[in-house]
């Protein structure tokens, strides 16, 4: 370890391996864990099935410190880079035993509920329900069925892999596990493996920067604007295993806790930009609680494992999940660059297609959320070919103030009809002052076309954009009637 100005910087990453200490000074920002295990551990039950974090065949567990203490989630090996990993604790599926020498409780299950053909799936599987079973035991069908939404399998039909879930206690405790008996010691083994110091790696010219902390990030990305910065890499990961781009110099910032916090308060929910889908879930559940099935529709346990709300803003995508639902709640995000920070409502921060209000050198550092207020309606809806783990082709959030059956006031957003998420701004302006009613909807629903002049692509022509986002008003309609009418009665 050197000292750069007087922060310390260390030229390793090191981790912790099922049960060894790994330690690597020469890795590449684009160095993929699965390639990793595969290739250099020749740990091969870990298989790459798409190389987009879409098939659940890699899923490995991997083990963070927080300050609720370790935590182990699922996530994708084959988009995760391995400069990430630095602190954290990765779970393989050779890891995985019974006691005496059997099967692993998760293994006996699946062997004898028949829940294996092919067997090509079938480790990503395990782990997904290994994750389940240690914070779960006695999981509800619904549960089993969302922890497995991020792993396919084109032989079983997934009744014999939801019965093996089921019986996995039948075979033993998760408190007899490994990770439930070595729990305080690998906290502590992780505790010693980090330090304050900023992770400086590289390999063949190209480097991978893990910065101390968030005041250290805003220093590096000073000195390095150019620099790609990698949040969960649910995107940028498919930048290097689909269209192979470089994404050197990356600043990689999972890892920086000042970004993973979340502030509850009376009128506002404030969202570190480094907070996971899944981190997420138990304020949203509590303070947005339209917005839970939404969420568990945003790709699969994996992905919201990995994936963070400030990366699904900060990348701009105009079929984004979080923005329309965000926008129609009025967030707005604090941008910072060095010590300074500005506040910009989500609606602006997107300029045009690939364009967002970020200068060189700044960063998303929060989202801002302010909580429902009595009398308001809310509603989110993604409409996608394929219901659990698919890319919306359109998305949108509701938002209408209702008085004495009135509408007074109206915030409507739409992801995947422009080129950016946008507000129906022409449709809101024609709910103020109208009763709340089918033909009101109706009415606002027609004014569409002056907001959005969608695209057709592969996942969807303009014409059933159009259709599909005029219809989600008398959808609106009909999901709030029957409690406005008993509000009245």
């Amino acid at each position: 370890m050197r000292q750069d100005e007087g922060t310390p910087v260390r030229r390793e990453i090191r981790f912790l391996l099922n049960d060894g200490e790994i330690r690597l000074d020469r890795v590449s920002p684009s160095d993929t864990l699965l390639d990793f295990l595969r290739l250099d551990r020749r740990l091969r039950g870990t298989k790459e099935g798409c190389a987009e974090g879409d098939c659940g065949a890699c899923t490995v567990l991997v083990g963070r410190l927080t300050d609720a203490g370790l935590v182990y989630e699922p996530i994708n090996a084959c988009i995760r880079f391995l400069a990430s990993l630095d602190s954290c604790h990765v779970i393989t599926v050779e890891h995985l035993a019974g006691e005496s020498g059997r099967l692993h409780p998760v293994q006996q299950a699946m062997v004898e509920n028949h829940g294996t053909q092919c067997g090509f799936c079938t480790p990503g599987f395990v782990m997904a329900l290994y994750a389940l079973w240690m914070g779960n035991p006695d999981p509800t069908e619904e549960e089993i069925e969302t922890a497995i939404q991020g792993n396919l399998c084109r032989c079983t039909g997934y009744e014999p892999i939801v019965r093996a879930a089921r019986a996995v206690s039948a075979h033993g405790s998760p408190s007899a596990d490994y990770l439930a008996r070595e729990r305080d010691n690998n906290a502590a083994r992780l505790k010693a493996l980090a330090d304050d110091a900023r992770v400086v790696v590289e390999k063949d010219g190209e480097r991978a920067i893990l910065p101390a902390d968030v005041d250290d990030l805003a220093r590096v990305l000073e000195e390095t604007p150019e620099a790609t910065i990698v949040a969960g890499a649910t995107d940028v990961g498919l930048w290097v295993t689909k269209f192979l781009r470089p994404i050197t110099p990356a600043v990689f910032t999972g890892h920086l806790a000042e970004l993973r916090r979340i502030r509850v308060e009376t009128d506002r929910v404030t969202i570190g930009a480094g907070v996971s889908y899944s981190d997420f879930e138990p304020a949203l559940a509590e303070a947005f609680p339209h917005l839970r099935d939404y969420w568990l529709r945003i790709g699969g346990w994996q992905v919201r494992n990995a994936g963070t709300i400030g990366g699904n803003i900060a990348n701009g995508s105009p079929i984004g999940d979080t923005p329309p639902a965000l926008i129609a709640l009025g967030a707005s995000i604090t941008l910072r660059k060095g010590e300074t920070r500005r506040e910009v409502p989500l609606e602006e921060f997107f300029i045009a297609y690939g364009k967002q209000d970020r200068a060189p050198g700044e960063f998303v550092e929060a989202i801002t959320v302010p909580r429902t207020r009595p009398g308001s309606l809310h509603a989110a809806y993604k409409i996608s070919k394929r219901r659990d783990e698919d890319i919306s082709s359109v998305a949108a959030g509701f938002n209408l103030t209702v008085e004495n059956g009135t509408i007074t006031g109206a915030r409507i957003a739409f992801g995947g009809m422009a080129a950016t998420p946008k507000r129906a701004k022409a449709a809101e302006a024609a709910l103020i002052g109208r009763a709340f009613c089918e033909a009101s909807l109706a009415t606002a629903a027609e004014e569409l076309p002056r907001d959005f002049t969608p695209l057709s692509d592969w996942r969807a022509s303009a014409e059933y954009r159009m259709l599909v986002a005029k219809n989600l008003f008398r959808r609106f309609y009909h999901d709030h009637a029957g409690a406005m009418l008993a509000a009245t009665a």
